[in-house]
């Protein structure tokens, strides 16, 4: 409990700084707990900005800020200013014919009852007035209200008429756990002296209410074995004792009421809300407000501070009821003291030691503040170092601190030793990443100034130190020195400030530099003192000019591509002759289609063949040369040439492609040697009977009867891959009105997507063109349908004429 003593050693070994913590630690879970109450503060304050708002056109923030100044001008809290302004409102509602002008003495309520004593303040009767209007008249008076006496005739005169409230009764705790009464209205003055002491006794409400913190309801007295006040007992049918929240030395209020009955719960949360409306101006003890009390007293300190250099705080020792030292709260505080954690100035003031600097505890500092109390002695202390957790991360620094004795308070001032050496930390990792560094040049004296990072940006020994201003030129490229030298000058002539690229040639090579320099004009406008920085640009000079050589290396290549596609366009475009319509060969009706690449500056290697052979029959060939460009042109030259050849001389099928392997497997270890796939087929038109042969080409599509079906291939890897390779050839008997399709990879293949999905596709397509009539050029329409291709499109369409 707060009432009790804090001794230096317990019986259980656990030690004064120890307990204090375990007390801060109740104490502020006793505020959360009160807190709870005050969520209904939030809506007071969200309805007086509202208020303001409507009146003054303002934002909220705004309208936030004008209450809290208002509070603080007035010496009022936050809630009351809050009420007081709902107050003039509701006042201004009632009255409409009063002008908004009106000054504040002549729209503010009185805050007592009139001698009459019938309780209408407002226009009206105050039983049938709200909670508002009650605690709206609370706040208003207590403005005016400077002793214990006076919250106490505030309440009873708000409270009397509206929850027959006859008396109140305010006690502060005092040492040894007793209760001092403070304040009273409604009560004789002999009663007041009968129990202007309570002792720490058992049974008595007020005490009760004191020790747990929660209120005393006194609602059947006959049944209720405390203690009470008042002779004879039932003077005050029900009373209740409530004790105000927060933080300081315990005070508790008793409302002592002549009408019989329990308090119901309308009235028990407008005595609560009204304690807690005054708890303000309870806490602070019966001296705050008078002159030279402990409030002007800090406000005092405050103003010296604020005119002082350097950090410096003023405690307040936070006593127990026992007169022990628990805590110390910071009254005041210089602008230029900052904590630990990056708290500055007033931002310190209201905090207290325990609860933001917990490891204080125990400390040699700690004692210091004890003894210099005690002693009115001043303690220096010799540098250590102190270290918070802040938002999870450990924050150490090193102090030197004074603690001088102010009356009863203390002064501390500190010293912490590791912020410059932090900041110049700082500095030094600062130009090391950008790579630059800063300079001075004092024009009075002729001194130069480098950091170190000069030193290595100049690729300059630090022995040799600084190059004057006057001589920097001499040691710039040849080229650059004028050009520099002239911005100099003007600089220092009063010009602007410079910023130029130079050269310096080094012994790891020439670097490129910038200086950025200003000068600073004395009373006459005479430069005295230049600053800037030497930034070392060669890392980005090297970057730009490699940029600039790959993209001229990149135009040359373009061009060159460009240059090699249109030759072997061009090339292609001779050797591989598409027809314009059908051809006619053997008997059948051949539709041919050819279709380059839509992206990529080479050509490919796809290509076909459908020639008639000496002996009538007819030679259909498709092929694909891996690779692109004029290389792989060369090579679908060379195996369309050679294709030919060796049929016309009457090779089977399976030698060929056999010969046409080796001839690539000769040619891989040249720079142009290549693979390719390819499908070949004779036609002997007088038994109508194919014979074909592939080498690890893609299958043939046959259409007979309105059915597709891929042809099952005969053995054959593709060409170049190894000298192993076997061909075998399989046979197909034709009929009236099939559709035999050759085609390449490029008609099918997808990006990412399974060859066997493509082929699925490419059949259901040439049943459905069939079926709608474009057989006559089926190849053509095919290819058109694969718009964006990123693959050469061949396709060769072999169809057997119905023999009608």
């Amino acid at each position: 409990m707060e009432g009790d003593s804090v001794r230096p050693e317990t019986g259980d070994g656990a030690t004064a700084e120890v307990l204090a913590l375990a007390k801060v630690v109740t104490r502020l879970r006793a505020e959360i707990a009160d807190l709870e109450g005050v969520a209904s503060v939030a809506a007071v304050v969200e309805r007086a900005k509202g208020v303001l708002m409507a009146e003054a056109a303002v934002s909220a923030d705004a309208a936030y800020r004008i209450l809290s100044d208002r509070a603080e001008r007035r010496r009022r809290t936050l809630l009351e200013e809050c009420w007081i302004t709902l107050s003039r409102a509701g006042s201004r509602e009632a009255r409409p014919e009063r002008r908004e002008a009106a000054s504040e003495a002549a729209v503010r309520p009185p805050p007592y009852p009139s001698p009459s004593g019938t309780g209408r303040h407002l226009g009206g009767d105050v039983r049938e007035a709200g909670p508002r209007v009650h605690l709206a008249r609370l706040a208003d008076g207590l403005a005016d209200a400077r002793t214990a006496d006076d919250v106490a005739e505030l309440l009873r005169a708000v409270l009397g008429d509206a929850e027959d409230v006859d008396a109140v009764m305010i006690y502060r705790s005092a040492a040894n756990g007793s209760l001092e009464l403070a304040g009273h209205a409604g009560i004789e003055a002999t009663l007041a002296a009968q129990w202007s002491h309570i002792p720490p006794l058992g049974g008595v409400a007020a005490l009760e209410a004191t020790a747990t913190r929660e209120g005393v309801w006194l609602e059947d007295l006959k049944a209720d074995d405390h203690l009470l006040i008042g002779d004879p007992p039932e003077r005050w049918p029900t009373r209740a004792w409530l004790p105000v929240p927060g933080p300081a030395a315990p005070v508790v209020v008793g409302f002592f009421r002549s009408r019989a009955g329990p308090f119901d719960p309308a009235t028990r949360a407008l005595l609560r809300r009204s304690v807690r409306l005054c708890g303000g101006r309870l806490r602070a003890g019966p001296d705050a407000d008078r002159p030279g009390g402990p409030q002007e007293d800090a406000e005092a300190v405050q103003r010296v501070l604020d005119t002082l250099p350097g950090p410096a705080v003023l405690l307040t020792p936070l006593r127990s009821a026992a007169g022990e030292v628990e805590d110390y709260r910071i009254d005041a505080a210089a602008p230029e003291s900052v904590d630990v954690a990056g708290r500055r100035g007033r931002e310190l003031v209201g905090r207290r030691v325990l609860e933001t600097y917990p490891t204080v505890a125990g400390t040699a500092l700690w004692d210091a503040y004890r003894d210099t109390l005690s002693t009115g002695t001043a303690y220096e202390s010799e540098p250590f170092t102190h270290e918070e957790v802040t938002a999870g991360v450990p924050e150490r620094s090193v102090y030197s601190v004074r603690v001088s004795p102010l009356e009863d308070r203390l002064v501390v001032s500190w010293i912490r030793h590791d912020g410059g050496e932090h900041e110049t930390r700082r500095l030094a990792e600062l130009q090391r990443l950008g790579n630059l560094g800063w300079v001075g040049w004092d024009l009075t004296t002729d001194e130069v100034t480098w950091s170190d990072q000069v030193y290595t940006v100049f690729d300059r020994a630090p022995e040799r130190g600084p190059i004057r201003m006057e001589d920097l030129p001499g040691h710039l490229a040849a080229a650059d020195a004028p050009r520099v030298g002239a911005a100099v000058r003007r600089l220092l002539a009063g010009g602007p400030a410079v910023d130029e690229p130079f050269r310096i040639p080094t012994a790891s090579g020439v670097r490129h530099l910038r200086i950025v320099a200003e000068a600073h004009a004395d009373a006459d406008g005479a430069p005295v003192e230049v600053h800037g920085f030497f930034q070392d640009l060669t890392a980005l000079r090297d970057a730009e000019l490699a940029l600039v050589e790959s993209e001229r290396a990149n135009l040359v290549q373009r061009g060159m591509l460009k240059a090699e596609r249109a030759v072997g366009a061009r090339l292609q475009d001779t050797l591989l002759p598409v027809p314009e319509q059908s051809l006619e060969l053997a008997g059948l009706c051949v539709d041919v289609a050819y279709v380059a690449a839509d992206s990529g500056l080479n050509v490919g290697g796809d290509w076909y063949s459908a020639i008639e052979l000496p002996d009538e029959s007819a030679l259909f060939v498709v092929g694909d040369v891996a690779g692109h460009g004029l290389p792989a042109v060369g090579t679908m030259a060379q195996l369309r040439f050679y294709t030919k050849g060796m049929t016309v001389t009457g090779s089977a099928l399976p030698v060929v492609l056999g010969r046409l392997n080796r001839l690539l497997l000769h040619t891989a270890a040249e720079p142009d040697g290549a693979t390719a796939t390819m499908v070949m087929g004779r036609y002997q038109p007088w038994d109508r009977r194919l014979t074909w042969v592939r080498a690890g080409h893609l299958p043939p599509l046959l259409v007979r009867d309105g059915a597709a079906e891929f042809l099952s291939q005969p053995e054959g890897c593709l060409l170049g891959a190894t000298f192993d390779s076997q061909y075998g050839q399989a046979t197909l008997d034709l009929l009236p009105g099939d559709h035999l399709l050759f085609y390449t990879d490029g008609l099918v293949e997808v990006p990412g997507e399974d060859i066997l999905v493509g082929l699925e596709r490419l059949a259901g397509t040439v049943v459905r063109l069939l079926r709608e009539g474009g057989g006559d050029t089926l190849a053509r329409t095919l290819a058109a349908l694969r718009p964006g291709n990123r693959d050469d499109i061949c396709v060769l369409d072999i169809h057997i004429p119905d023999d009608s």
